[in-house]
């Protein structure tokens, strides 16, 4: 099968994973994106504009070329030079999918520009297998609300549209953190008491995006698993956890690895209101800045199946 030669576009969502209790097993798509356009060249360049667009543009040290390279050379498909064009709105280290986002895209290039023969099925088990968890970028690849497991390479996802009567707030802090610190600072045992706990959560987590259960959200997202641990990396999130349930704000959580915390609002609440009361909770930190998002429903594999 011989690679393609037109032009590749694809727009991918960020993701929230971890989702409260569902720590690398449970994310939701949100409504800002990667977009990506590649077209073949003569040598490889790239132009961005948006979130970290200096970071993005670097040619030498690109997650997406890199990644795009190794599968093709691994697959000895022939190495196509590309000019690629980012539109990024997806912040980078800050627990919002965009490492997950790159990853599909330099997948998905491969793909088309390789002429490899990949289903859905398999670029979204390559994605996950580059991850380490399968959470995030199974949202990103589906979209909306994911409950996802790994077995060996192979990738087990259940999915929901999420409730269209709540919105997202995702309060960055100014600093980024990378995920491997996240994770450093983790056990590697947990009591039986913590386990249960999340088992309790995680299963109502599922079941108030599926049943619109909004009132469940405060516990759902309670978490002892990865929250607890990543406090001090993450001063934002204790100062706002006692919001939950006030305000019509439903839940509270990092948003992946962090530093970003999630705020799931009822869309009747009063942002203005709830924008107060999230830069009071934070008085005397760094100041945030707030993203406000509907759930995204349509995931990155559409746009890929659209322009393949």
């Amino acid at each position: 099968m011989s690679g393609s030669t037109s032009i590749f576009r694809m727009r991918l969502p960020a993701t929230s994973a971890n989702l409260g209790s569902g720590f690398d097993a449970a994310a939701v798509a949100l409504n800002f994106f990667l977009e990506i356009e590649a077209a073949p060249a003569e040598t490889f360049s790239i132009s961005a504009t948006g979130e970290d667009a200096d970071l993005c543009a670097r040619v030498e040290d690109n997650l997406i070329l890199g990644i795009y390279q190794r599968i093709l050379r691994e697959n000895r498909k022939p190495l196509t030079p590309l000019a690629v064009r980012m539109r990024n709105s997806i912040p980078l280290g800050m627990g919002c999918g965009s490492s997950a986002a790159g990853r599909l895209a330099a997948i998905a290039m491969a793909v088309h520009f390789g002429g490899l023969d990949w289903k859905s099925e398999r670029i979204l088990e390559e994605a996950c297998a580059l991850e380490g968890h399968p959470d995030n970028a199974a949202a990103c690849w589906l979209g909306g609300f994911v409950a996802a497991a790994s077995e060996e390479r192979k990738v087990y996802v259940a999915r929901v549209v999420p409730p269209a009567s709540w919105r997202a707030i995702v309060v960055l802090p100014p600093d980024s953190l990378a995920t491997s610190k996240a994770r450093a600072v983790l056990p590697n045992s947990y009591s039986s008491d913590d386990v249960v706990a999340n088992i309790q959560a995680v299963s109502l987590l599922g079941l108030a995006f599926a049943q619109s259960r909004g009132d469940l959200l405060r516990v759902a997202m309670k978490d002892r698993i990865h929250q607890p641990y990543r406090l001090k990396m993450c001063p934002m999130l204790p100062r706002l956890f006692p919001l939950a349930g006030t305000a019509g704000i439903l839940g509270v959580g990092l948003s992946g690895a962090g530093p970003a915390v999630l705020v799931i609002v009822d869309k009747k609440a009063d942002l203005q209101s709830v924008s107060t009361a999230i830069q009071t909770s934070l008085d005397r930190l760094p100041h945030p800045r707030l993203i406000t998002s509907a759930f995204e429903e349509i995931g990155a594999e559409k746009s890929f199946r659209k322009e393949s």
